[in-house]
């Protein structure tokens, strides 16, 4: 069954001057045009392809990389509005559309907004919207404490960083967990907290105790490795730049430097630190 808005795996069946067809199945032949045809494609041969509709309203192939599948959030630029709605840009020649009716505010073009892609049963289209609580799946998340999930950040709150966990569930991270550059629009991962009784999810930005501390060391010696043995950060950098190069806090960093020190296997300078031969 072809999936209208996301990628599919289809057989070349036929070729023509202007590109090739794949079986489409209950769509048909679907066009994939001559400039996103792989060099050497033969029949029979299997390519894996993006199905979307054209500016014709046809539906038809590319071999091009969206930012969003149907399906998933994302933080896309407003690139253009008229009557019926905004204009998206999401990396395809056709941007896309957020109807009127799918804004929660009225959209301006040059900004970034974060949507959710889905296919419109009615008229069968893809579009985009910024009612998210609809796409919000209603069953608790089977999902346990220490879990790696993805988030793409929605809306920041008195308490933090609301989000979109796994592109089905809502969740959380509190304002005094958070750290590093985080926005609307930011995707990252995280890991549960807890899963509450309503089936919203508290998340941290780093793995919990010990488990946190060894993976960082494990890090902080490889890179040590990779650059010769030394790298310019100590417990008295700032939390900016350990983020950038480790993404963790300076809390965490601080701590796993202490441990690495007792185990002599690094000495900490004024300039950074070292790693102990």
């Amino acid at each position: 069954m072809i999936k209208l808005g996301q990628y599919n795996t289809l057989t070349v069946v036929k070729q023509a001057d202007f590109g090739v067809f794949l079986d489409g199945d209950e769509f048909g032949n679907i066009l994939l045009p001559t400039r996103y045809v792989p060099e050497d494609t033969h029949i029979g041969d299997e390519l894996n392809v993006f199905i979307y509709f054209n500016s014709e309203d046809d539906i038809i192939a590319t071999t091009e990389t969206p930012y969003v599948q149907v399906g998933e959030f994302a933080s896309l630029r407003c690139v253009g509005v008229n009557s019926v709605g905004a204009f998206v840009d999401w990396g395809l020649s056709k941007d896309l559309l957020v109807p009127f009716s799918e804004q929660r505010t009225r959209m301006e073009e040059g900004k970034p907004y974060v949507v959710r892609v889905y296919t419109d049963k009615a008229s069968g289209r893809i579009v985009a919207s910024r009612k998210f609580n609809k796409f919000i799946s209603d069953e608790k998340p089977r999902l346990k404490a220490g879990d790696k999930v993805s988030v793409i950040i929605t809306d920041i709150t008195d308490l933090g960083f609301k989000c979109v966990v796994n592109n089905q569930y809502w969740g959380l991270i509190y304002r005094a967990e958070a750290f590093g550059k985080l926005f609307i629009g930011k995707k990252l991962s995280a890991f549960v907290k807890t899963v509450r009784e309503d089936g919203k999810i508290d998340l941290a930005l780093q793995k919990h105790g010990k488990a946190r501390v060894d993976d960082l060391s494990d890090k902080v010696m490889k890179t040590l490795e990779s650059k010769g043995g030394f790298l310019p950060l100590n417990d008295k950098s700032s939390p900016d730049a350990i983020f950038s190069l480790f993404r963790t806090s300076k809390a965490t960093f601080k701590k796993t430097l202490g441990g690495l020190y007792k185990q002599r296997k690094i000495r900490i300078e004024a300039d950074g630190i070292y790693l102990n031969k």
